[in-house]
């Protein structure tokens, strides 16, 4: 007689394991599209906790290699940056087109390579010699001209702020053919050539732009170059080395977008700008303006960042308006179809930053479980009922108003935990301290990098499996006797906030594997829970070119 436990129905609902994650606990591989798919939507070329920034580059070229349809990878080009709002990682995608299919690749750049820093990010990867050639050819030199011709002087303008590579140095290369006089004189003063280098073209050809910046820039008294500051249409960031004081800066702050003034708060309490009570108006105004902030583009992390970096000599108003800005930041998180359970993984490698390497050097001051503390905060917000469950090798207890701030959530939810991680615990809270409530699902927001099985290092679940799927299957038998075997049961979404391959659950009906910190994943989420079956490589593919 066969062994009945061998064959049991409950086995064949936990499927086994066939990875070992960068903690070296169990875990589930990703398919190509979907581990280049999750490496796209949050890499940043920084080391992280568990990977350093070559394995990161190793890994994506790997995973290129593996995926053949470049379609797909034009696709995910663009879900990079509109969606994930990512900036090296698509650049890296182009660079792949330009070998693999200079159609696809001209079709997306210009959709891709959207301002000054991405073009010269694209132009540095090229010249790296890391994406099968180490300079433009024909096709990219093409690309690069079309997009220096057609950028606005403005645009250009920007995209010369910053060096290693300079806008001069990509002029130099890409070498484009000006279409008038005008381009060409702001070609030859982009690149420092001299005027009469510029022929047929003369000083005189110069956009209004830059013969105001010059003037600017050549002005010593304070009173007249603030004058001229304030009819300048350019970035703030081409006025600030030459400003001769408060009255230049606070025509300075007048030039900044809503961006801008949020990461620049501090230089403006230093140059006295927020000593006028009216600037102080004016910038708490642009900060916490709703138009602004959704046209942007703005992550709502950032406004945690610049919360916890402001001086604490700001004023107050303004830091209510960083409170104000988070709140409708994240406003777009749509209601879930019901509670659910929120697992927040407070674990220590947790506090890697977000976009990479940890203590000095970091290139943030904002670390994964901030992050990851907004979502939930967040999530909480629209959805009350829900539950938090922070974690690292056990439960905390978070006693939470939902009506609190986004940041005051955030902030308290991010000092706790710092152990190991064991990604079972909110799924094993909600089987027993949650038993008799009612949820549509199970959200967990993590690195995915579990080790930890009820206190057992490298332990796993039941035949095989993983503790999130053990308890998983807990959770689902539970949920279906709370209400009713007429439904279709809840759903699990893991939410992945670093560049690793492997998860804790596997792609399944009732199971969702995302990766990303904008908000944008969680429309993909709610239409999940809703019942929709879009995945995370379906939302890519579902671009249109």
């Amino acid at each position: 007689m066969a062994n009945k436990s061998l064959f049991s129905n409950f086995k064949n609902l936990l499927p086994r394991t066939n990875a070992v994650n960068e903690a070296g606990g169990p875990a589930y591989k990703f398919s190509a599209k979907h581990a280049l798919a999750q490496l796209a939507a949050t890499g940043c070329f920084n080391g992280v906790f568990y990977a350093s920034a070559q394995t990161q580059l190793d890994t994506l070229r790997s995973l290129i290699d593996e995926v053949d349809d470049n379609v797909f990878l034009a696709k995910l080009a663009v879900y990079s940056r509109e969606r994930a709002f990512m900036k090296d990682m698509p650049a890296a995608l182009i660079a792949t087109l330009s070998t693999r299919d200079t159609a696809l690749m001209h079709q997306v750049f210009d959709r891709v390579i959207d301002n000054g820093r991405v073009l010269r990010t694209l132009f540095q990867m090229v010249r790296s010699g890391q994406f099968g050639r180490n300079s433009l050819s024909s096709s990219l030199q093409r690309a690069f001209q079309r997009w220096l011709n057609d950028a606005s002087v403005s645009k250009l303008l920007s995209a010369s702020i910053g060096n290693d590579p300079s806008l001069r140095d990509v002029l130099r290369l890409a070498r484009p053919t000006p279409r008038d006089n005008a381009r060409r004189a702001l070609f030859g003063w982009l690149t420092d050539k001299d005027v009469e280098k510029w022929a047929p073209a003369t000083e005189a050809d110069l956009p209004q732009e830059v013969v105001h910046l010059i003037k600017y820039r050549r002005i010593t008294g304070e009173k007249d170059q603030a004058a001229v500051a304030a009819d300048l249409n350019v970035r703030w960031d081409l006025l600030a080395d030459a400003a001769r004081g408060p009255k230049v800066w606070k025509a300075i702050t007048r030039q900044m977008g809503p961006q801008a003034l949020r990461m620049n708060l501090n230089t403006l309490l230093r140059h006295q700008v927020l000593e006028d009570p009216e600037m102080v108006d004016y910038v708490a105004g642009r900060v916490a303006d709703t138009t602004e902030i959704r046209r942007s583009r703005q992550f709502p992390y950032q406004y945690l960042a610049a919360y916890l970096n402001a001086s604490k000599e700001l004023p107050h108003k303004i830091r209510e308006a960083l409170h104000r800005a988070a709140e409708i930041a994240c406003g777009n998180i749509p209601e879930l179809p019901g509670p659910v359970v929120i697992g927040l993984d407070t674990s220590g490698s947790m506090n890697c930053t977000v976009t990479g390497y940890r203590g000095a050097g970091a290139t943030s001051a904002v670390r994964c479980v901030d992050v990851a503390a907004l979502f939930a905060a967040a999530i909480l917000r629209r959805n009350p009922d829900s539950v938090i469950v922070p974690f690292d090798t056990i439960a905390y207890d978070a006693r939470l108003d939902p009506s609190d701030s986004i940041l005051s959530l955030s902030k308290r939810l991010g000092r706790m935990g710092g152990g190991g991680t064991d990604c079972s615990i909110p799924l094993r809270e909600a089987n027993s301290r949650y038993r008799d409530r009612r949820f549509a699902g199970c959200v967990l927001i993590s690195d995915n990098e579990s080790w930890i099985r009820n206190g057992q290092a490298y332990g796993y679940g039941a035949y095989g499996s993983t503790g999130v799927m053990t308890e998983w299957q807990d959770f689902v038998k539970n949920q279906l006797r709370l209400q009713g075997g007429d439904i279709t049961g809840p759903k699990l979404v893991c939410i992945d906030i670093q560049p690793y391959g492997t998860s804790q659950a596997p792609e399944r009906s009732d199971i969702l594997n995302i990766g990303g910190f904008s908000d944008a994943v969680f429309n993909v989420v709610s239409g999940f829970l809703s019942g929709d079956e879009s995945r995370f490589v379906k939302e890519v593919e579902a671009v249109e070119l």
